[in-house]
């Protein structure tokens, strides 16, 4: 596997937090040198419908407005929201803005209530990721070409346009999540640039990798153009002590199943984390993106940027 740069991400919840909040923490995640900062993509907090939150790709885009040099995505947006054209032509305008700092997340779709709240149709996995695979080739041909026809099961194009082509190139990445041998490492060999290994995947990355290798095969793509990232929970503290304390509080947000927090997170002092971290550098992972116990509070992320990040150049 071709090795890269180590860079980290922050995730940070919209839920319950301000504008300005929001903001303070980007500017923040920017000064620190933080590669990216992430959203999630949900009409409302999944099992909070009282909270206030803030829409994916609008609060992406005043992020971006507002920083110079940090990137932002979203992981993931959810397929069944917007239609490829339009999200297309969306990525595309928001990456000249922002003068190409544009990071595309991009998976089926996680939460059926939200979905049926809104009276937004919830297929079978089988159908939402014929759908995703779908959308990319119709997304990818309108980064890519002049003028995209497509005609597909779920979705039909005529000689749409896109102009402005976003300015990177060949396009923003595209970051597909998830470790279905059957139904997603398909996808991510075919579209994704850069692939989010979900944290109860780690247990299986070998297969897992080796499978994506053989999808890549099938294909005719080296599996090592596609970056390999990490999405998981940081509890990072000064001493034993605040760690106690800290992993109360993360077990209280992050402590259900698939968030990994004893198996794929990445707790303790600055030290151990950073041995974590090489550990799966090691294993090929380069991108990392972090929800942290305490909702990305400033202390943590100066932390993290002044006692692990230099350790990774």
């Amino acid at each position: 596997m071709e090795r890269s740069k180590v860079e980290f991400g922050i995730y940070v919840p919209q839920i319950g937090f301000t504008y300005d909040e929001i903001r303070a923490r980007a500017q923040l995640c920017e000064e620190l040198g933080f590669h990216s900062i992430w959203f999630f993509d949900h009409l409302y907090g999944p099992e909070l419908p009282q909270q206030p939150s803030f829409e994916a790709w609008t609060l992406t885009t005043s992020v971006l407005a507002h920083t110079s040099r940090l990137r932002a995505g979203q992981l993931v947006l959810s397929n069944t929201f917007r239609h490829p054209v339009l999200l297309a032509k969306m990525a595309s305008s928001l990456d000249v803005i922002s003068g190409g700092r544009l990071e595309l997340g991009i998976g089926s779709g996680s939460y059926p209530a939200e979905h049926e709240r809104a009276g937004i149709p919830w297929a079978s996995l089988r159908e939402r990721s014929a759908q995703l695979e779908e959308a990319l080739a119709v997304v990818s041909g309108m980064f890519d070409n002049d003028s995209t026809t497509f005609d597909g099961a779920h979705y039909r194009v005529r000689d749409m346009p896109n102009l402005p082509k976003p300015v990177q190139r060949p396009r923003p990445p595209i970051h597909v999540g998830g470790a279905g041998e059957r139904l997603t490492l398909p996808i991510v060999a075919r579209y994704a640039d850069v692939w989010n290994c979900p944290t109860y995947a780690l247990g299986d990355f070998d297969a897992k990798l080796a499978a994506l290798g053989r999808h890549c095969a099938a294909i005719g793509r080296d599996p090592a153009s596609i970056r390999i990232s990490h999405e998981a929970v940081l509890v990072l503290a000064e001493s034993a002590s605040e760690l106690e304390d800290a992993m109360r509080l993360a077990n209280r947000r992050f402590g259900g199943p698939g968030w990994g927090l004893t198996e794929g997170g990445y707790t303790g002092t600055p030290d151990v984390v950073v041995e974590r971290i090489r550990a799966q550098v090691e294993r090929g992972i380069t991108f990392f993106v972090f929800f942290t116990h305490d909702r990305a509070d400033p202390a943590t992320l100066r932390r993290f940027a002044e006692h692990v990040m230099p350790a990774f150049g």
